[in-house]
């Protein structure tokens, strides 16, 4: 069945037993392949009769289908007719784990970043209104905690007062907790509730009894307060009708024939309706089922049959982090810590086992997470906000008003730091150097190795009249690093036969740059590797030591504009230092999904390509005295 489904088009003439059968080879098929090659299992079971019943009643691409998080497209990827390139999948060449504009007509949005779908939703179907498309429609599919993020309630408070709209909004409802409330009734009253001769009998009530005198306003609020307080009993509407939304459901999200039936009620109404389903996050698969932390929410490679974990284990930065922090938890009562819907993938998990007390998370929330750090911190406790590194970008405004404006004591922890790979260029945590460079206050560390991460993580702890943060980056960590002796807090990690170059490494690209300066070793270049550990602000002894080179390379795994060789270079104009510098490091571009391993050799960031560049600028060193095309843009002040 699954093999004749090239486009949504094919699933019209389908049979319900045929949507059953296909329905089961979907499932079959995610477990299969995504066991292979890793991805976000668990959601994309629970929505796959959900999304055959969008692509039967409505006609993509014509009709614009949503979906936040976008990580929940599988199905939907495999409709429009992409199944046969889920060999591939998050793989170079191959189709990315979220929606994606060069693939297919099909998709939308490209951002990964939850709860912006409906302010998308909201402005392409105001624009379908505003430009006559009155025969379009648009879909949002949101949920798997999207409704967390504060800005799908800022754009349901605005879709609430569009009355010209073909918008519906499908609430993928996978925790479980209305599942009581499907049924016969509730069927019944969400069909009532969507009929226009209702509203119509409704619009003629008001009329009439307002306009009778004494009674007659007490009986209609009577009358709409009563069947108002029923449906209330039966269905968790209430909130959305307080918003001005129209609300259908709950509805069994595995039933394609109910799911259809609210949908086509839907797309009549004519404007914006709100779809509650149920559905269950790895439905068919008894590994997730039975996963009750995650319910195979990402998953990497796994056995296909027991869900049991393939790849080879390895001690990661998260685990690093994880028990360090555990242990900083003994030793002080004032340490809280808050992340956003990611309590597992940050290591959270294991502080909140030890202090749940202390443990918050506030869901896809990242502006309030900081913010209300910022209120603990007033109050004498120490937050720790972990969060991945891409995450943080929504909550930049809070970071810089709340928290560094109010010198408060809050440790930012940043996971995924730097190229992640597999999730495309939404996840990739290149953009922290730079954005955290220009917060005043602000002390960054980024250790190399897991000694140095836990080093760095009590040295940041202890920061209590400004915002510190701690960056690592994704996956196992490094064997450690010793260095041959601190000077002034930098770390000499090898040491050049001669004074020709200093390579500056920025946290984990210490392997790469220690093996770079030997293989330059051997082509007569003599390299000085250090990690100043704190790259804000930056050891005024830095000066001093680069006065004793030729010239500087510095090797960070972030963007190069506005990044530490950018406040580097800053730093050695303000103190009228001449010296040669190069910056090594990630292009200010989106860099789409392959593993970091393939990214960081496209961009050269490997010890033999940094080797080579090393020797060739240290041969015509005389002529690189700040070359403008490397420095002209690098204004930013640390």
């Amino acid at each position: 069945m699954l093999e004749s489904i090239k486009s949504p088009s094919d699933l019209k003439a389908l049979s319900l037993e045929q949507l059953a059968q296909l329905s089961e080879e979907i499932r079959q098929f995610l477990i299969t392949q995504v066991s292979k090659t890793g991805g976000h299992l668990g959601p994309n079971l629970g929505v796959v009769e959900l999304t055959i019943a969008i692509h039967r009643i409505f006609d993509s691409p014509k009709d614009v289908v949503l979906f936040d998080t976008g990580h929940q497209s599988y199905v939907h990827k495999i409709l429009t007719g992409r199944a046969d390139q889920f060999d591939k999948l998050r793989q170079r060449g191959g189709i990315a784990g979220y929606p994606n504009r060069s693939e297919s007509v099909h998709d939308v949005i490209e951002n990964s970043h939850a709860s912006t779908a409906l302010s998308w939703g909201d402005g392409i179907s105001r624009g379908f209104s505003l430009t006559g498309q009155s025969d379009r429609h648009v879909v949002v599919v949101v949920g798997d905690g999207a409704l967390t993020g504060g800005m799908s309630w800022e754009a349901l408070n605005n879709i609430a007062a569009a009355t010209d709209r073909n918008l519906i909004i499908v609430v993928n409802d996978n925790e479980r907790s209305y599942s009581p409330t499907i049924g016969g009734v509730a069927t019944y009253l969400s069909t009532l509730r969507v009929t226009r001769g209702y509203e119509r009998f409704l619009d003629w009530g008001k009329e009439v009894l307002t306009k009778t005198p004494v009674v007659g306003n007490p009986i209609y609020e009577t009358l709409h307060g009563v069947k108002k307080g029923i449906k209330d009993i039966i269905a968790p509407q209430g909130m959305f009708e307080d918003l001005g939304l129209k609300y259908v459901g709950p509805i069994d999200g595995h039933d394609v024939a109910a799911m259809e039936r609210a949908l086509v009620q839907a797309k009549e109404f004519g404007e914006p309706v709100l779809l509650h389903v149920i559905t269950e996050k790895g439905k068919g698969h008894k590994p997730a089922i039975e996963d009750e932390a995650e319910k195979f929410h990402a998953v990497g490679i796994v056995d296909p049959e027991t869900g049991t974990p393939l790849g080879k284990s390895v001690t990661t930065w998260t685990s690093v982090f994880s028990d360090e922090l555990v242990a900083l938890g003994h030793e002080r009562k004032d340490i809280v810590a808050i992340t956003a819907a990611m309590l597992g993938p940050t290591g959270l998990d294991k502080f909140e086992a030890a202090f749940p007390d202390r443990t918050i998370d506030v869901g896809i929330a990242e502006q309030h997470a900081v913010t209300s750090a910022a209120g603990l911190a007033f109050t004498g406790m120490h937050p720790v906000v972990a969060v991945y590194s891409t995450f943080l970008n929504r909550a930049f405004d809070q970071m810089l008003m709340d928290v560094a404006l109010h010198k408060a004591g809050v440790t930012f922890v940043l996971d995924r730091s730097g190229i992640t790979g597999d999730d495309g260029p939404s996840h990739n945590g290149v953009w922290d150097l730079a954005l955290t460079g220009i917060v005043p206050t602000m002390h960054v560390a980024a250790p190399r190795d897991a000694a140095r991460l836990r080093e760095t993580l009590r040295e940041a702890v202890e920061i209590s009249d400004a915002p510190s943060l701690v960056r690592f980056p994704k996956g196992g960590v490094q064997s450690d690093i010793p260095a041959f002796e601190r000077r002034d807090g930098i770390d000499v990690l090898y040491r050049g036969e001669s004074a020709d170059v200093l390579l500056v490494s920025i946290g984990s690209m210490a392997a790469i740059a220690v093996e770079a300066a030997s293989q330059a070793y051997r082509e007569g270049v003599g390299v000085t590797v250090i990690d100043p550990r704190w790259v804000k602000p930056l050891p005024q002894s830095l000066i001093t030591m680069a006065q004793r080179y030729k010239s500087v390379v510095v090797l960070e795994d972030g963007i190069r504009h506005a990044g530490i060789a950018s406040s580097i270079s800053e730093m050695f104009r303000e103190a009228g230092l001449n010296v040669a510098l190069h910056s090594i490091g990630v292009p200010l571009a989106f860099i789409e999904h392959s593993k970091r391993a393939e990214i960081l050799e496209d961009l050269g960031i490997t010890a033999q390509k940094i080797s080579r560049d090393i020797v060739e600028w240290s041969s015509t060193v005389e002529e690189m005295q700040f070359p403008a095309h490397e420095n002209a843009d690098r204004k930013q002040t640390r």
